[in-house]
């Protein structure tokens, strides 16, 4: 049966990608797009001398990069002897990976294209023990071709959204051959575990991991706001346009509550004058952090210093977290509620979607459509203690829930590992 899979998989394969890449590449020439990484998908590179110890993490993008931080880094710590090979499927992942990791990988590079003679390229040269790879990427012929040189393979931090999963199973009688080839599958949660069985992974290779996201830690602060018997909403990584949702909803809300005071940090800092311009229309008091002003003499305070945020959500009591009215697709709600901070994000919510759901359904954080569902949801929680009290623990039970994953992995990576030294 794996056989006649790898074969038909083989031959499909190649066919549709000669028929349909140099449609792609032309497409690319046109439009100006970067072409310098066809040869590396391709599996044709030069890496370092890596000998016959390699374990090997691919994230496909930002998200999966940032949830990976963690466990790259300790597993460099618990296996030194390894070579560490870090792959990314997109051009802005492959940089910040340059840029967090060069101490700590030692190749970093694409993912192939999933086409025989490009993965074979690649194993080739890379010849991994075992391969992480980040949430849910499955790649068929990567899949089949490490089967058959019996190299492990690994879905963690697995999940499957409401969206994938209506696909999935209406091809399950394609992906089922494709998971079952998959070593093990850690996932992120029940739910997800028992979405993956459902479309055909064997009920024995798969596990409930947590979510590796949730394995941060919190920052002692040295911030010192003189915050008395004030409450502070932080208005955290605001994009252009939410600045004057926010300016104006903390506007409305002081005339209800007086002892409220904001703290404005804008993701881009030249977005500051913009920022003043708006704040001087409502005859507010401005702080600046970098003269370490207070809410003794200022009603809304800008962090225009670089590398604060996180401590400064230390010192709030709620958090809008910004990126979340455009298309930006959000920013981490995490950096607050690690702080036990209620947060509260707009729609677009793209590039942290599975955290939210995991906030959300533990009622640690909100989701809000509009500016006037915004209004509504900070004075709830400013007047409905018991709601903000009941938040608060959430966002506490919530990390207390999910502990563990990067141990869990680490400790699952030293199984196999020791297998494939017969130990």
């Amino acid at each position: 049966m794996f056989k006649l899979l790898s074969h038909l998989y083989d031959m499909s394969a190649l066919v549709v990608f000669t028929l349909f890449y140099p449609l792609v590449a032309i497409s690319r020439l046109h439009t100006g797009k970067d072409t310098g990484t066809r040869m590396l998908k391709m599996g044709v590179f030069n890496p370092p001398n890596l000998g016959d110890k390699v374990i090997m993490y691919h994230a496909v993008s930002v998200g999966e990069v940032l949830s990976l931080e963690k466990l790259i880094k300790k597993t460099k710590e618990t296996y030194p002897e390894y070579k560490l090979v870090l792959t990314t499927g997109t051009k802005t992942a492959q940089e910040l990976v340059k840029k967090k990791y060069p101490d700590v990988a030692d190749f970093i590079t694409y993912f192939p294209f999933d086409i025989p003679i490009a993965v074979n390229n690649f194993l080739n040269r890379i010849n991994p023990d075992i391969v992480l790879i980040a949430e849910t990427e499955l790649w068929p012929e990567f899949a089949i071709q490490c089967k058959r040189r019996n190299i492990p393979l690994l879905i963690i931090n697995g999940r499957i959204s409401d969206k994938s999963y209506n696909s999935y199973r209406r091809l399950k009688f394609f992906f089922a051959p494709v998971l079952r080839l998959y070593t093990k599958i850690y996932t992120q949660s029940r739910l997800d575990n028992d979405r993956f069985i459902s479309i055909g992974t064997d009920e024995n290779n798969t596990e409930v991991m947590k979510n590796l996201k949730f394995d941060i830690d919190k920052i002692e602060t040295d911030i010192d706001l003189e915050k008395g018997n004030n409450k502070i909403l932080i208005a955290g990584s605001t994009h252009s346009g939410e600045n004057e949702i926010l300016i104006d909803t903390f506007g409305k809300l002081r005339e209800k509550h007086t002892n409220l005071k904001l703290v404005i940090a804008p993701r881009h800092l030249e977005r500051i004058p913009e920022i003043e311009k708006i704040i001087k229309g409502y005859n507010f008091g401005i702080g600046y952090r970098s003269m370490k002003d207070t809410f003794k003499k200022s009603d809304i305070i800008i962090l225009d210093t670089l590398g604060e945020l996180k401590k400064t959500y230390a010192v709030c009591d709620i958090a809008f977290i910004g990126g979340s009215f455009n298309n930006t697709g959000g920013h981490n709600p995490l950096e607050a509620a690690i702080y036990n901070v209620p947060t509260i994000t707009g729609p677009s919510v793209k590039n942290f979607r599975d955290i939210y759901s995991l906030l959300i359904r533990a009622k640690a954080s909100v989701m809000v459509n509009n500016k006037q569902e915004l209004y509504c949801s900070l004075d709830k929680f400013l007047s409905d203690n018991t709601f903000y009290t009941a938040t608060v623990e959430a966002c506490k039970n919530i990390f207390d829930d999910q502990k563990g994953a990067l141990d869990f992995v680490i400790s699952k990576i030293r199984e196999i590992l020791n297998e494939r030294k017969g130990l």
